[in-house]
């Protein structure tokens, strides 16, 4: 899948010198930043969700 991004001047810059800095491709530090972004977000959910059902556990033991 290709996916077209608009980056502002700033942000553009930015991923060329990270990119320069450690010797790879712009695309390739995009869709590694992307792959982190979204497995942090699954952790931080998975995270919430496990608090809330040891909260509840007990609730969740007398209803069932």
């Amino acid at each position: 899948m290709k996916l077209l991004l608009e980056l502002t001047e700033s942000q553009n810059e930015k991923l060329d010198l990270t990119a320069k800095r450690l010797g790879i491709r712009r695309e390739e530090l995009a869709k590694a930043a992307l792959d982190e972004l979204l497995n942090k977000l699954q952790e931080d959910f998975d995270a919430a969700a496990q608090h809330v059902l040891d909260k509840n556990e007990e609730l969740y033991r007398r209803l069932s």
